[in-house]
């Protein structure tokens, strides 16, 4: 398929570099002493989640990330950097992709309830689901160049 500007492979990349530049946003807008030292972050959404009015939300919350605040910091910020350098440069595209919906569905669930975060989760799900469709790996990728996917 052919636009007037550019081919649907080229579109697709450029919302995948859009997509990996917003993920890199999400990790650098971050004050990293508070949420490392402090576990602001963890500590915020535990707070989310001890009020969620969903149990199962409450309840692996209390399961999974409570216990480690540590580990689930650096988790998080692993996760939004690796994404971010992943779907900017293009490298294992799909598997960032994938990873990227998930997380945000992940966000999404813990803050249903606050819909002022809901538009940038939902949009960034709808810019992987579109990358994954448009196959944003075939131009302008590490995958590309390597010849992988």
């Amino acid at each position: 398929m052919h636009t007037s500007l550019a081919s649907a492979a080229v579109w697709g990349a450029v919302l995948r570099i859009g997509l990996g530049l917003w993920w890199l946003e999400s990790f650098r807008h971050k004050n990293l002493t508070a949420w490392v030292k402090r576990h602001a972050g963890i500590n915020w959404a535990a707070d989310i989640a001890g009020k969620h009015r969903w149990g199962v939300v409450r309840a692996g919350f209390e399961k999974v990330v409570r216990p480690h605040p540590h580990a689930m910091t650096f988790v998080v910020l692993g996760s939004e950097l690796s994404l971010g350098l992943g779907l900017a440069f293009g490298f294992l595209t799909p598997v960032a992709a994938f990873a990227s919906i998930a997380l945000n569905l992940l966000y999404f669930t813990l803050m249903i309830h606050d819909w002022a975060e809901q538009g940038q989760n939902l949009m960034m799900i709808l810019a992987g689901v579109a990358v994954l469709g448009l196959h944003g790996w075939q131009v302008w990728s590490i995958d590309h160049l390597i010849g992988i996917f």
